[in-house]
């Protein structure tokens, strides 16, 4: 019944992980349509949208309070979420998460920008109140950047007395380069499933290593222009999928390797097979007036923190599927009934297709009046969903909880190698930001941290044997 989930997470964000509020929206606007369809094609599959693990916003708040007791007891809280100047009235999870806490008992909350914060001695204040915790919603080498433009002494501040949370100190650990050593140097150090879940990643620069089957490799460059269709090159530091090469979309290798190579700073990992993170979605044309079954590749976030899993992020789209390079996001279910998940998928596939093209239309455009009402947008515009969510079962819940518990120890073991110096080729960041990371040194305090990953949980493309 595939119930044992496969695949790699393809990165980690230890620094600035966003998209909680984004699946909360995701939930509302895949209940919605789930509603629908059931209510018109009579399908008999029991999802359940409501777990609490399908709903990131309220654990992520209580993690912010459990930070803000640790340092100010039962006095009440303000909240800080900080964000850069230009953002602040663009990105609705933001937005929303502020109002969310302040509509907490004994909570008041604000969204600004770290230029404005103050400070009096060691209080750090935003028009005058002192900030018991502070988000941020940019990493270390943003700081660096405004820096050099505004006075952050503030925000300095509260990193060293360790009101910002997520911690600075943790960041240097989510350094794209630092699957090698999972896998590699520290495998013995680390929990057997996060180095199951880790792909094979090298630095990318001309060297000799050991390869994904254990064998020698003379030449890295050289190697990868032969395994060109199996590989993807990566910024070390990029984010939204900007600046990834994946090697079967180019046809002039030469010129891709050269560019990364010139740019530095790139790492090169197999790519996960895309029909492994594939999954076919019902869709709808406007323009031909049909329904239809569109394939999309789909990934999955995974949030952490001290008390554990506590949600998710679905997405899908191209390679890569980034809303920030026009992916979308999607509401996550558990299914209940005892069928398997691609018995779910095609059956709830097949009634979507059969209820035909006016119908499907009355229900996407329900759903995107939603949509517009909730705020799903990003920095890009509206952001897309599917018609029908993507599916999980208990069992999966379970491994995932164990996988995340794992995952978060690894990460306290990754950050202290990393303050004694043994990560620093591996975990490359200018002298600016390790200077800002080592304010706030990290040992599994209250912080958020994720991890994105290509999974199947038995809706793929290939056989699941």
């Amino acid at each position: 019944m595939g119930e044992r989930f496969l695949g790699h997470h393809c990165e980690w964000n230890l620094g600035s992980p966003g998209g909680w509020d984004y699946q909360r929206m995701a939930q509302e606007l895949g209940r919605l349509s789930w509603e629908r369809i059931k209510r018109l094609s009579g399908i008999d599959i029991k999802l359940d949208f409501d777990h609490h693990l399908l709903n990131p916003v309220p654990t992520f708040a209580r993690m912010l309070l459990r930070a803000h007791k640790q340092r100010f007891g039962s006095q009440e809280a303000f909240i800080v979420l900080l964000a850069e100047e230009e953002t602040l009235d663009k990105v609705g999870e933001n937005i929303h998460f502020v109002d969310y806490l302040n509509h907490l008992p004994g909570v008041t909350a604000a969204l600004t920008s770290p230029q404005r914060l103050e400070s009096k001695g060691d209080t750090v204040t935003l028009e005058g109140r002192r900030i018991t915790a502070i988000f941020l919603d940019f990493n270390n080498n943003v700081i660096v950047k405004l820096k050099k433009k505004h006075n952050l002494d503030p925000l300095i501040s509260a990193i060293r007395q360790g009101i910002a949370v997520n911690p600075r100190g943790i960041e240097p650990v989510g350094a794209k380069g630092i699957f090698e050593v999972v896998t590699g140097e520290h495998k013995s150090l680390m929990s057997r499933t996060t180095v199951s879940r880790t792909p094979w990643t090298r630095q990318f620069y001309p060297r000799s290593t050991i390869g994904p089957s254990g064998d020698r490799i003379l030449d890295l460059v050289e190697w990868v222009r032969d395994h060109w269709e199996k590989i993807i090159l990566k910024p070390v530091h990029g984010y939204s999928g900007k600046g990834i090469i994946i090697g079967y979309q180019y046809n002039n290798p030469d010129k891709s390797l050269q560019q990364a190579l010139d740019s530095g700073g790139y790492i090169v990992q197999l790519l996960t097979p895309l029909e492994l993170w594939a999954e076919e979605f019902p869709w709808i044309d406007r323009k031909e007036n049909r329904v239809f079954i569109k394939r999309w590749q789909t990934d999955f976030r995974c949030f952490i923190t001290d008390a554990g899993l506590i949600g998710f992020v679905a997405r899908f789209g191209g390679v890569p599927t980034n809303v920030g390079s026009g992916g979308g996001a999607k509401g996550v279910a558990i299914l209940r009934s005892r069928i398997g998940v691609k018995e779910a998928i095609d059956r709830i596939n097949k009634a979507v297709i059969n209820l035909g093209y006016r119908a499907v239309a009355e229900i996407q455009e329900e759903i995107e009046k939603k949509a517009i009402e909730l705020g799903f947008v990003y920095l890009l515009g509206p952001i897309m969903t599917t018609l029908r969510p993507r599916i999980i079962t208990p069992r999966h819940l379970s491994q995932l909880q164990y996988y995340s518990k794992n995952l978060w120890e690894d990460a306290i073991k990754l950050s202290r190698l990393w303050r004694e110096g043994k990560l620093t080729k591996f975990a490359e960041i200018s002298e600016e930001e390790e200077e800002i990371a080592r304010l706030a040194p990290w040992d599994g305090g209250p912080a958020l941290i994720c991890t994105d990953g290509l999974y199947s949980f038995g809706g793929h493309l290939i056989n699941n044997d």
